[in-house]
């Protein structure tokens, strides 16, 4: 097996690599001969072959041979060489904003030139503007032989100078390890790596163009696994890090847990305590548990995770529970509060807006071990927080925080090389290729039951010029007995603007519905304000609630049977059923309106159908999937090693499970490869994955 240390990677052995070109190879990642032969095209151009001018339409990239008729320098609010070309079929203009004297003079009636770019239908006609072209000889001169491969590059770097400095890359291919073994690679039926990357970067003139731009080449399929493997192994390096050191081996004998169930007026699901049991199941080992439950809006996580914590409380341990929003962190302290008081445990309130005098008695209630439970926001993050015993961490809507947040959290739990439990929630539905990937680390539960007597939330979208039947439908509802939701959103993330928007939507309200009780809350309120206006709500003596996007997780009104989403086209599908989640949440038949404001885009279209037709959260997350991909999916602060160079998790979907096997295989009786192929592909993204 070839080692890691390849005699011809350094860059400054390649031609035309000087400092200022590294330094700009550098912004792409490319720090090797080896990044740069892993540094993929994203897309290609045809260039094998001449099209007649009479034969181009706008918006196609095309070559084209054709002599110069004329050319003049034009002042039409800025300075531009327009260059008039023919070739017997038809004619066009080719538009330069940038030029020199001696390339006008260069370009002159009779020149005969080759030029590819895009044809744009401009005021004279059709056009190219700054396309790329040389001077022909009379003789002609013969086609390129490959697809042109474009590349992702950076200021100062051209397409041109990435091609040449990629062909002196392939010249060393050859003598670039394989880290694959061939009978791993012919259960999946792909080539080898040196064919697939000469093939990729240097597509032939008979390549199928169609199956390249798709990704689906056999070539592309090649590297495409190997980067799957890659990320998996890198996912179960970090999950090996973390479970080769001890933790505290809770078992109880679940009275505290038997306790809250005699004060709960209803029963837990069947899903619910399956889920419960796997999770007791992993904290009873001496090994932390890493384990993600998922559920859609309304499943019953929140219990699920209090079982956690009080398992952990059942045998001398502490618990945090950590919400990405003060909102959410704020519900979970009254649920907890509620639950946890008869039983006699304490909790301690953890906020960043939290006084001075009320962070010191917090403080020192963890420190002593008074408080069993600390519940709060990022400000659990804070240097000063020691927990005395600190063997749970839960972490809610993991995928707002990222992998580096979490992991600083569990490391407030280290104590004698002991790590505490890890209890992620979600109630985002993932889909399971996506679940299988992003969290490769994590075992997997799913809450695939809602509450008996939950029914449907019924979608309607509707157009903001029928704003006033909205309103009048708001009235009635609530003259009914039922209490509503009316939604604000903006594009600007500014709290200020969202503030001040949901602060005018509730004047006007209030005016239009003066015999109903509109109350209003926004990120900007205080978190006493937010609670009191909560609180109200929850009783009943707010009926119609003005909000912001603030609500979208954690909030539980059963009596709230109706939402308005104002501006839905803004949001994404994933936001939209959490918002929606809001309602239907006790036995009365409730409904969402999603009000839009025309005309809609397609991708707006998509998703407010989709809303429309299904109340699945695992269904939406696909389409979710489809329509934004999977960064967008999982959030900016989750995806740092999602940042895949080739692979696509949807296009992909079929060779996951194969690509979980062989990196497993590649654990077992490959060790010494396993480091090699994710510096190979990841290099330093993975350095999230570091223990201690």
């Amino acid at each position: 097996m070839p080692s890691s240390s390849w005699s011809e990677d350094r860059l400054d052995t390649l031609k035309g690599v000087g400092p200022k070109m590294a330094v700009r190879l550098e912004r792409l990642g490319i720090h090797s001969v080896t990044d740069l032969l892993f540094h993929l095209p994203m897309r290609y151009q045809d260039r094998t072959r001449v099209r007649p001018l009479g034969s181009v339409r706008p918006g196609e990239e095309v070559t084209i041979d054709a002599t110069v008729q004329l050319n003049e320098v034009i002042l039409r609010g800025r300075r531009m060489l327009v260059v008039r070309v023919a070739d017997g079929t038809g004619s066009l203009s080719l538009r330069f904003f940038h030029f020199s004297l001696a390339q006008q003079n260069m370009l002159a009636r009779g020149t005969l030139l080759r030029c590819f770019g895009e044809i744009r239908l401009g005021g004279q006609g059709l056009e190219m503007v700054h396309p790329e072209y040389r001077i022909l000889r009379p003789e002609g001169e013969p086609l390129e032989l490959s697809l042109t491969p474009i590349y992702p590059t950076t200021e100062g770097l051209h397409q041109l100078g990435l091609r040449r400095l990629t062909d002196q890359a392939l010249q060393r291919v050859d003598s670039l390890p394989d880290y694959l073994p061939p009978q791993l690679l012919a259960l999946a039926g792909l080539p080898d790596l040196l064919s697939a990357l000469r093939f990729v970067h240097r597509p032939p003139q008979d390549a199928p163009l169609d199956e390249l731009l798709q990704g689906q080449h056999p070539a592309q399929r090649r590297l495409a696994f190997e980067e799957l493997v890659a990320h998996h192994l890198s996912m179960e390096k970090l999950r090996r890090q973390t479970t080769q050191q001890p933790a505290a081996a809770l078992r109880s004998a679940g009275k505290l847990l038997d306790a809250l169930k005699t004060q709960l007026p209803f029963a837990l699901t069947a899903a619910q305590q399956r889920v419960i049991a796997e999770i007791l199941e992993d904290m009873a080992r001496p090994q932390p548990m890493l384990r993600l439950v998922q559920g859609d809006v309304g499943s019953g996580k929140t219990l699920v995770a209090l079982a956690a914590c009080l398992q952990a409380i059942e045998s001398g341990y502490q618990a945090v529970v950590m919400a990405p929003t003060e909102l959410l962190a704020e519900q979970h302290l009254r649920n907890f509060k509620a639950w946890l008081e008869p039983l006699g445990i304490q909790t301690a309130w953890f906020s960043g807006k939290q006084g001075v005098k009320q962070r010191r008695e917090a403080l020192e209630a963890i420190e002593t071990g008074s408080a069993a439970i600390a519940i709060g926001t990022h400000a659990l993050f804070q240097e000063e927080l020691q927990f005395r015993n600190l063997a749970l961490v839960v972490v809610d809507e993991q995928h707002r925080f990222g992998v580096h947040q979490r992991m600083a959290l569990r490391d407030k739990g280290q104590r004698d090389g002991h790590l505490p439990h890890q209890l992620i929630m979600t109630a985002t539905p993932i889909p399971r290729t996506l679940a299988m990937t992003a969290y490769a680390d994590l075992d997997y539960s799913v809450i695939d039951e809602l509450p008996p007597g939950r029914q449907p939330v019924q979608t309607v979208a509707i157009s903001d010029q029928r704003r006033n039947e909205v309103v009048d439908r708001i009235h009635h509802a609530i003259r009914e007995g039922r209490q509503a939701y009316w939604v604000c959103t903006l594009i600007e993330e500014s709290d200020a603007l969202q503030a001040q928007a949901a602060e005018h939507t509730h004047e006007a309200l209030r005016t239009a519905l003066s015999d109903v009780s509109v109350g209003l809350i926004h990120g900007r309120m205080k978190p006493r304000e937010k609670e009191a206006v909560m609180s109200a709500f929850k009783q009943g003596d707010i009926q119609l609630l003005v909000a912001t996007t603030v609500i979208e997780v954690g909030v539980d009104v059963p009596n709230a049977s109706l939402m308005v989403i104002e501006n839905a086209e803004r949001l994404g599908l994933a936001q939209l059923h959490q918002l929606r989640g809001r309602v239907g949440r006790g036995s009365t038949q409730s409904s969402c309106v999603l009000m839009y404001h025309p005309p809609l885009s397609e991708t707006a279209q998509h998703r407010l159908n989709a809303m429309r037709a299904s109340t699945d959260g695992f269904e939406i997350a696909r389409i979710d999937l489809e329509l934004r991909g999977p960064g967008e999916v999982l959030g900016t602060r989750q995806t740092g090693m999602m940042q895949f160079r080739i692979a696509d998790l949807l296009r992909d979907e079929a060779m996951i499970d194969d690509a979980k096997q062989v990196a497993a295989s590649l654990l077992e009786d490959y060790p010494d490869r396993v480091e090699l192929l994710i510096d190979r592909w990841l290099g330093d993204a993975q350095a999230y994955g570091k223990v201690g």
